[in-house]
């Protein structure tokens, strides 16, 4: 990118008329070609696949189709009432009215409600009705529009006073949407941290531009990516969540670099290719760290992580571009103007010492390095000790909070029929001949008397759960726990592992445990066996990366294994709030439970690459000055002292950004936002600038060994460009450096 950048600089307006030509070109683009998002994934080779292919092959295409579920009632009135009667009817013609709607089955289909009790549309008492919405395409393609005119006719039904109503489904889920205040809180806070430390309104105004520019155009490309790649709707959210984190720090650490130029008396336009020729190459290659973190997800075989992987990078690509293009050619363009609108605190010339107090900090790291890792390893220890008991799983709508449609619709299921009905488990049995359904109806009885087994649905011939050619049956299985409690997996193991062996041993039929529950625990299953592999690439990958910048074995390694830290404390946290439930009203969690299955190797892809970004903004300065004086406690001194400031500042505003996440109603967003969240915070200011540093110190003279058969084949690149002598009023042994990249 140093030409691209170097061009920028030098061909302002040119640089920005190329921009406008693309944002024009995206937007035609995301305009015409967006593709649909889909929460759908495949597991190969798991029991849940296998029940799923098995529907579809015996029982049509429809299967697949959307569905979703209607909860009403109106306390303890019994369904035939006319009046209520009247009013649900009335919803029901509505709902019948959407276009992409199939069909509709409701209790009153039948002159007595209470006729549709074996049907389950109703509960024993004949006070809660659940209605059941069929629609004529997949989930991703229901039209946004037809899922929300589905809720607002139940909410109709529910604003009128006498009814509680809800609604339940994908569909429901994927519709859902709220005003983007979290985005917005984070921005405030971006804003306020760039004024205080630039001191400027149009200095802290750049890089919310060039942040909000690249996102926009990562989350258009996204949304075409979205044609090739299968991706998750809650994917643009955490693009999002990470492209408004790395487009602040990415600008800041430019912006930065170009303002201890201009302190150091470097004519603008100068000091602007010095940005980009020190700054940029580190952005740059902070960016690829990311990027190459978020590849080794395609190492899971799982088209699911797959989207969210591809959506997060080239959120990140298009964030970076605009950081090394757009924003040097706006700096160029405006010269002196780049800090105009100076705030009060800024007004007074800046001070020569500038940078002081994290020199004394560096000292002090230096000074108290044994007390500084001893404290940090036990500190972040405790923060990962809650994540030995993770416990993964797929959050549900009992997450949700009180009064949402989603929520009012699983607590009415709840009370109607069981936890247990908000999740059940299908099982789908395949005989070699139509004359072996008695044994299979044989297995629903012995499915029915396990324990931990509500309700398991009788098999009788001549039923609609048998296939056209007799040889399939499905066997719909309640249990009596909710689907995120751990009982609900005991059950799955104990009906896979037990009861379906134990009485199909023989009889020649194959039967498969299927149902969102279990595919959500055979979800967990495969990421946990392929999460170790995964963990092992993404660090080997990241530490040939940090070897090459560094030539070095022992800075590289020092930070991926401290990354490991970070990342155990983070997911340590995350059991701490979202599965123990401690501080769940603080973060607007409504329920207690699992931990997504993909929340570990999402977690660890981002903060590997985010936390390598700040390891090589701060060592690459040490890096620079070693080679000038080889004194390891004056390099990592002025690494520390220089590049700490801006540091504290980049990681404050990503946590903001993070953070405000948390108190969005999505709660795969909130935990991604608090997660990510901890992890900065933790990572920044425990890790890179205490315990790195710290450990680095002790390591004196051995962090920058090579050995000589090793340096001769790896190349040379270097983030502050080629090495050269110390500028004027540079470092010296006594005194570290100014400059703060």
């Amino acid at each position: 990118m140093g030409p691209v950048s170097r061009w920028a600089v030098n061909r302002p307006w040119q640089a920005i008329i190329a921009w406008i030509v693309l944002l024009v070109a995206v937007g035609v683009g995301v305009a015409t070609h967006a593709g649909q998002y889909n929460d759908s994934f495949s597991l190969p080779n798991t029991g849940s696949t296998k029940a799923q292919e098995l529907l579809v092959q015996n029982f049509g295409d429809t299967t697949n189709n959307a569905s979703v579920q209607v909860l009403f009632t109106s306390g303890n009135k019994l369904l035939a009432d006319p009046a209520e009667k009247t009013a649900v009817e009335q919803m029901t013609k509505q709902i019948e009215a959407i276009g992409s709607v199939a069909s509709v089955q409701s209790p009153y289909d039948y002159a007595n409600p209470l006729d549709a009790l074996g049907l389950g549309l109703t509960n024993v008492t004949g006070t809660i009705g659940k209605i059941n919405v069929q629609f004529k395409v997949p989930d991703a393609e229901v039209p946004k529009a037809d899922a929300q005119a589905l809720i607002a006719a139940v909410e109709q039904l529910n604003n009128q006073g006498l009814f509680t109503a809800g609604a339940t489904g994908n569909v429901i889920a994927s519709a859902s949407s709220e005003p983007p205040i979290s985005e917005i809180v984070g921005i405030l806070a971006a804003i306020i941290i760039m004024l205080i430390m630039f001191g400027a309104i149009v200095a802290a105004g750049l890089p919310l531009l060039t942040a909000l520019i690249g996102l926009g155009v990562g989350l258009s490309l996204l949304a075409i990516s979205a044609n090739f790649v299968d991706t998750a709707s809650f994917a643009p959210s955490l693009a999002t969540m990470i492209g408004l984190g790395v487009g602040f720090d990415y600008s800041l650490f430019l912006l930065n670099r170009y303002r201890q130029a201009i302190l150091d008396g470097v004519e603008h336009k100068e000091a602007a290719l010095i940005a980009v020729g020190t700054a940029g190459r580190a952005i740059v290659f902070a960016a690829l760290t990311v990027i190459i973190a978020l590849s080794g997800l395609f190492v899971l075989g799982l088209s699911f992580l797959n989207g969210l992987a591809v959506g997060a990078a080239v959120t990140v690509i298009a964030v970076m571009i605009t950081a090394v293009t757009l924003l040097p050619a706006m700096i160029s363009l405006l010269g002196p103007k780049v800090f105009a609108g100076k705030m009060p605190w800024a007004r007074k010339p800046p001070k020569a010492d500038r940078g002081r107090r994290f020199r004394s900090y560096a000292v002090f790291i230096e000074n108290k390095r044994w007390l500084v890792t001893i404290v940090a390893l036990i500190f972040m220890g405790i923060l990962a000790a809650p994540a030995s008991s993770l416990r993964e799983g797929f959050p549900d709508a009992g997450a949700n909070p009180q009064g949402d449609t989603q929520r009012i619709a699983y607590d009415l299921t709840s009370t109607a029929f069981g936890s247990g009905a908000n999740g059940p488990f299908i099982v789908v049995a395949q005989m070699p001949d139509a004359a072996d359904l008695p044994k299979v109806q044989a297995l629903a009885k012995d499915i029915a008397n396990a324990p931990g087994v509500s309700i398991a649905s009788p098999v009788t011939a001549g039923s609609k759960l048998i296939s056209a050619d007799g040889k399939t049956v499905l066997i719909t299985v309640v249990s009596t726990s909710g689907p995120q409690d751990a009982a609900t997996t005991a059950l799955l193991n104990t009906l896979r592992d037990q009861t379906i062996p134990q009485a199909l041993n023989g009889t020649g039929i194959s039967a498969y445990v299927g149902g969102a529950t279990a595919t959500a625990a055979d979800f967990s299953t495969v990421l946990r066996e392929k999460l170790p592999s995964f963990l092992l690439i993404v660090v080997v990958l990241g530490f040939l990366v940090l070897m090459v910048l560094f030539r070095s074995l022992l800075v590289p390694l020092t930070a991926v294994l401290t990354s490991l830290l970070s990342y155990g404390a983070a997911l340590g946290v995350s059991v701490f709030v979202f599965q123990w439930g401690n501080f769940s009203s603080v973060f607007g969690i409504a329920e207690a439970g699992p931990i997504l299955p993909f929340l570990p190797v999402m977690l660890f892809a981002i903060l590997f690459g985010l936390s390598m970004d700040y390891q090589v903004f701060i060592v690459s300065r040490m890096q620079e000055e070693w080679e000038h004086h080889q004194d390891n406690r004056l390099a990592v001194r002025v690494g520390l002292g220089s590049s700490g400031q801006v540091v504290v500042a980049a990681a404050l505003i990503m946590f903001c950004v993070f953070i405000s996440f948390v108190f969005q109603s999505n709660t795969t967003i909130k935990l991604f936002g608090l997660s990510l969240a901890v992890a900065i915070a933790l990572d920044a200011f425990v890790v890179r600038l205490a315990l790195v540093p710290a450990l680095m110190t002790m390591f004196g003279k051995a962090n920058w060994y090579v050995p000589g058969w090793l340096g001769k084949i790896l190349p040379k690149v270097s983030v502050e460009g080629p090495p050269s002598t110390p500028p004027t009023g540079g470092p010296t042994p006594e005194e570290p450096a100014k400059s703060s990249v």
